[in-house]
């Protein structure tokens, strides 16, 4: 609907504008977290982790830490020992 719409395209700028990302947001795989994995709370620039939640990858920004999207369409950084290779 509209109002959907509008919703991400503003999650979407609010994104951009924290992240300091330039250019449409490419989503370049999905990954599911570790069913294994410790679940975490998040909170700073982590994103709340579930066993076996499937993240949008955004964007690798090193070895350590994934630029990754929930099904909630929060942004943030995720450990890269979370989610499998």
């Amino acid at each position: 609907t509209l109002k959907e719409c509008k919703k991400e395209e503003k999650a979407d700028r609010e994104f951009q504008k924290k992240f300091k990302f330039e250019g449409s947001i490419n989503i370049l795989t999905q990954m599911m977290v570790d069913p294994a994995a410790m679940e975490k709370r998040g909170g700073g620039k982590n994103l709340p982790l579930r066993r076996g939640e499937i993240l949008d990858v955004i964007q690798f920004t090193n070895q350590d830490q994934i630029l990754c999207r929930n099904s909630q369409r929060r942004c943030k950084s995720v450990g890269a020992e979370a989610l499998p290779a």
